[in-house]
């Protein structure tokens, strides 16, 4: 029984963090929402958030949530009750009691006794909500609530109500008012209209049933019944106020000639009526259900696992076709290809379900963005597009820190003070864009600003003088090149390090992060206009496609990601400059390197046409970077599935994993981005 216990607790544990981690979101979304143009929708969202995470803290027994949440809401339904209004004090104190919100579920999800101290957030709370926002006749009361006018009756209800009373049936209205110390004053509301369904029949609530937990709170705490039974009125007094929180009851007959309704042209179905309609709306919508993601990942292995298959099937079958003629050849590459197309569509209904829109990790930011610019002192205005855009999960995690490097660059080093942006003519508020796109087999995601850009003869000076390059460098240098430089281990061209950005190091650390995903990031400035970063990423790391090349008698993959184009050249066409061999193609001159030497490999005979040797070069990017790879011969492009080389050789310089051939033989996959280094 115990392990039972355990397990079901365990269950709604997992249940609540996932509601916490939604509710947290919309919370953050909402407050930022309410501080640049509040308005009762964005007030009621925020309330409905804080109302529901205090009950399912209460229930889940996190006292110190609880108590947060209750407070966050009583101040949240001042404003909605337009009793306070909406002011910067008021968002900052609702953002730093989200932030602890936040330290409390990592106590909650590390599973450990809480350690976070919200008596202080409380005490805010409290000193806030009983601070006084309007003028002494408007301030609220602690005078108990009257009770509310009776709501209007439709036709149908008023027909209702007749023909109760005509068949001798006593119909009175109920008002019930909820005590203030009641927790869950929804569920208290449900439990009284439970009752009075046993003792007779509601014909109507009000707040209607399915939006009482919306509704009810700290001053807003009576619901109305509209009831039809054969008890009297002193007996259903009686009965209401027994009830647990339940501070006042007040019940009034009917009377049909003076209760006001609404025309024929109004009529809408009773609350209780409509709820077969409800669920009926209910079940049309797309059912889902929720996947962990180890059962996900398992599922991708195992079409890795068949897509190797695959590959092996059709080296047997091209074997065979070669060796003998037989229709059970011809059979088997009917299966061959049957078989590569129920794998490939199973492959991307797999992908599909890996896919995760990028919302999730834009979502973050904005809240970032809103302190960083607030710290710095900047005016700025977001721009998000394409939330849309589907990333494999594995990725969105993976380039989650060197966007909000990026980003707090544009915020601390690209954009201006106010004060400059009206001196350089622009208007004193900034913009920051980020976008998503999908572009091919990648998803492009830029972040771009209105700043001052990148000076080149400011990152040549500073590279000169902390030693990145030489002078000859310097002089040889293209504006582009000169830019990159912020690339370079070490490099930075701010005067102080800062709180926000200030690394010394970093932007090497944000290329060499994306590079190692197979991605590739590029930057375009424009001096006083501003900066775009774009990193381009493939959609999964799971599956790619990659080019197999034969150096001697192994075969490597390289993948097609990072591959500009094939060509092949004559010996002679090879230049040395400066003692380095390089080829003109196109009017640019791009280094050459021998893959042989790079991994330790003999280099082999050369093919000839008519008396001149030829060699394969394989020419690679990085950003605008170009290398041209000699190889000794390209078998072909295909489909690879990405194996780690495991801890027991751990990671080697150049080579991003392995992977198993159609012949069952192994072969390395290179990591371009380690060439270039």
């Amino acid at each position: 029984m115990t392990s039972t216990g355990d397990s079901m607790l365990t269950e709604y544990r997992e249940v609540f963090l996932e509601e916490l981690e939604e509710q947290l979101q919309v919370m953050d979304d909402e407050i930022l929402k309410l501080e640049q143009a509040g308005s009762d929708e964005v007030v009621q969202s925020l309330f409905r958030a804080a109302h529901t995470l205090k009950g399912s803290s209460a229930v889940m027994g996190y006292e110190d949530m609880k108590q947060l949440t209750h407070h966050m809401e009583h101040l949240l339904d001042q404003v909605r009750s337009k009793k306070r209004e909406v002011t910067s004090s008021l968002t900052d104190l609702l953002f730093k009691s989200l932030d602890c919100l936040k330290l409390l579920k990592s106590d909650i999800v590390q599973n450990v006794e809480t350690t976070t101290d919200i008596s202080n957030f409380v005490r805010e709370l409290q000193l806030f909500a009983e601070s006084p926002t309007e003028s002494p006749e408007e301030l609220p009361h602690h005078t108990e609530p009257t009770f509310p006018s009776f709501p209007e009756l439709n036709l149908s209800m008023r027909l209702a109500v007749q023909e109760a009373q005509e068949n001798g049936t006593n119909v009175f209205w109920i008002h019930v008012r909820i005590s203030l110390d009641c927790l869950i004053k929804g569920a208290r509301a449900y439990v009284i209209h439970s009752k009075l369904s046993e003792w007779g029949e509601v014909l109507l609530s009000s707040p209607e049933l399915d939006s009482m937990d919306e509704q009810l709170s700290d001053s807003f705490t009576i619901v109305t019944f509209l009831y039809a039974g054969s008890h009297q009125s002193e007996d259903i007094h009686a009965l209401v106020a027994n009830l647990s929180d339940v501070a006042e009851v007040q019940v009034e007959r009917v009377d049909i000639q003076k209760t006001e309704f609404r025309n024929a042209q109004d009529v809408q179905a009773v609350p209780i009526a409509s709820e077969k309609s409800k669920q009926a709306g209910k079940a049309k919508s797309s059912p889902s259900i929720r996947v962990s993601v180890e059962r996900l990942d398992h599922l991708m292995n195992l079409v890795g696992e068949l897509v190797i298959d695959q590959t092996r099937i059709h080296q047997i079958e091209r074997t065979q076709k070669r060796r003998l003629v037989d229709e059970s050849v011809g059979e088997l590459a009917d299966i061959a290809d049957h078989l590569s197309r129920i794998i490939g569509d199973l492959q991307e209904s797999v992908m599909k379900a890996r896919m995760l829109q990028i919302e999730q990790l834009f979502n973050r930011f904005p809240r970032m963005i809103r302190d960083l610019s607030r710290d710095l002192g900047k005016e700025l205005e977001l721009i998000m597009e394409g939330k849309d855009t589907e990333l494999d999960r594995t990725l969105i995690e993976e380039i989650a820190d060197p966007m909000i490097h990026l980003i707090r660059n544009a915020l601390d080093h690209g954009l201006e003070t106010p004060e400059k942006r009206k001196l350089a003519g622009k208007s004193p508020q900034g913009k920051l864009l980020i976008r998503a796109t999908h572009e091919d087999n990648q998803v492009v995601i830029c972040i771009e600003d209105d700043g001052a850009g990148i000076d080149p003869a400011k990152m040549k000076a500073s590279a000169l003088n902390k030693g990145v390059i030489t002078q000859e460098e310097a002089e040889l240098l293209s504006d582009k090149e000169a830019i990159e430089l912020i690339f370079r281990p070490g490099f930075s061209t701010a005067q102080t390090v800062s709180d926000v950005s200030g690394r010394g190091v970093g932007m090497d650390i944000v290329r060499s992060h994306i590079e190692k995903i197979n991605g590739l990031i590029d930057i375009q400035t424009k001096l006083g206009r501003g900066t775009r970063f774009q990193i381009k990423l493939p959609l999964t790391l799971a599956i790619i496609v990659g080019l197999l090349v034969k150096l001697q008698n192994q075969t490597f993959i390289i993948p097609m990601s990072n591959i500009a184009e094939i060509v092949r050249v004559t010996e002679d066409e090879i230049k040395n400059v400066q003692g380095r061999p390089v080829i003109l193609i196109r009017h640019q001159v791009i280094p050459v390197v021998w893959l042989h030497d790079h991994l330790g490999i003999n280099r082999g005979a050369r093919r000839e046409i008519g008396s001149k040797k030829t060699l394969p070069l394989v020419i690679v990017g990085s950003a605008e970077k170009r290398l041209a790879l000699i190889v000794d011969d390209l078998i072909g492009n295909q489909e690879i599935v990405i194996k780690s080389l495991g801890s027991y050789l751990g990671k080697v310089d150049g080579i991003a994993g392995a992977t198993i051939l159609g012949n069952g033989g192994v072969a390395l996959i290179l990591e371009i981005s380690a060439l270039f280094d």
